[in-house]
């Protein structure tokens, strides 16, 4: 679950960590009266969507020309003018693709005087287990173009959770943001707060981009990041309430209401699979038999007609799905219950497009029969591949 950059810096906030005032705003009015509760002279206006690239990124109705996201504002009129062009309207990043997401609210930050910028960010290291702290001395910049121009200016630092973070690695992060005397103190102590924030709120990650230097040597977080592990959710219901369900893509909101794992794609292809290695494969196959998934589909092991239906539903709501995949193994799951949430999505929704089934596991001979009698143009499969030639052949059959 990801969160905006407001609500990141006010969670920091409480572990200590240093951030610049502000305050968030939903309207032009809110934004005004933001500022007027800062010190100034300087404010910065930031548009509060969950993707990066906010500053570089352009607002649709507002031309080529438009400043982006994050606009610098020297007098209250200054915050009205960003606040009116940024609301309601839809901003495009190098994150959001061409679609864009829409600013329904804006954060109004006090304004900072910058020596020197840096990137430090928390993320689990997968290969090792343990929570990895990334530093660099490129702040402000796009950390995967670091990564690939100059991959010797990106540290990372293992923390073994056993013994949380020690002075070592204080130590560590100063060395490799090249900082020394009382500023290694400030980055070590920096360091320190976001650690306990990652393994406090059970974060998935925590970015700050950029950690500044003041031109009075303080250091403060200008920007952050914070994603949860959604896993984890259930230990933090007052996390929880910092979903922001506008940002979030609808049909993946409704499938997870009916805890199903789904990832909207690019492709004309709609499958339902369960199991997240039988549904990498499906994709797979699908490619290599011509055409693309328009989605991934998890319908998990304890589906039932519910969720099967639910399913049929998320994938039909995108206009880009001419057929539909189904490629289900019965192990937990009997495939007669799957055949028969099969057939009764697919009269509850009437189904327009073509259908491929392909069954095998637990009563998988009974899952055949209720399709081959429910007077539904379902076409059957034998194993995956004959389902990715038959569900392509279906398709290019009906355009």
């Amino acid at each position: 679950m990801n969160i905006h950059e407001y609500q990141a810096k006010e969670l920091l906030a409480k572990f200590g960590v240093p951030v610049p005032a502000g305050f968030s705003a939903m309207s032009v009015e809110e934004a005004v009266a933001a500022s007027e509760k800062l010190p100034g002279p300087l404010y910065v206006v930031k548009a509060q969507i969950h993707a990066g690239g906010r500053g570089k990124g352009k607002f649709k109705e507002l031309g080529p020309d438009a400043k982006g996201g994050v606009r610098l504002a020297k007098t209250a009129d200054d915050v009205r003018a960003a606040a009116t062009d940024m609301l309601g309207n839809t901003l495009v990043t190098i994150q959001t693709g061409d679609a864009g997401k829409q600013v329904n609210r804006l954060y109004v930050t006090d304004g900072v005087d910058i020596a020197k910028e840096f990137y430090l960010a928390l993320l689990v290291n997968r290969a090792t287990g343990r929570v990895s702290m990334v530093a660099s001395t490129e702040g402000g910049m796009d950390i995967e173009t670091v990564a690939h121009d100059t991959p010797e200016k990106i540290h990372a630092i293992d923390i073994d959770q056993a013994t949380g973070f020690q002075p070592h690695h204080g130590r560590a992060v100063a060395a490799a943001l090249e900082l020394k005397g009382d500023l290694a103190k400030q980055a070590a102590n920096v360091a320190s707060k976001l650690y306990d924030a990652f393994m406090g709120t059970d974060a998935e990650q925590i970015e700050v981009n950029p950690l500044a230097v003041t031109e009075d040597n303080k250091l403060l977080v200008l920007d952050a990041k914070v994603a949860f592990d959604g896993n984890a959710l259930f230990r933090h219901k007052d996390l929880l309430a910092l979903r922001d369900e506008t940002e979030e893509d609808p049909a993946e909101l409704e499938a997870s209401k009916y805890d199903l794992a789904y990832i909207k794609l690019d492709g004309d292809i709609g499958c339902m699979v369960n199991g997240a290695g039988l549904a990498m494969a499906t994709m797979d196959i699908i490619k290599l038999n011509g055409m693309f998934p328009a989605n991934f589909l998890d319908v998990g092991g304890g589906a039932n007609k519910e969720k099967v239906t639910a399913a049929f539903k998320i994938i039909l709501s995108d206009p880009a799905v001419k057929g539909i995949l189904v490629n289900i193994f019965g192990g937990i799951m009997r495939c007669d219950i799957i055949a028969e949430g099969i057939v009764a999505a697919a009269k509850e929704v009437n189904l327009s497009v073509p259908l491929v089934v392909r069954l095998e596991g637990t009563n998988v001979e009974k899952g055949k029969e209720i399709l081959a009698s429910s007077g539904l143009a379902i076409v059957p499969a034998n194993d995956l591949g004959d389902a990715a030639k038959k569900i392509v052949a279906e398709v290019q059959k009906a355009a």
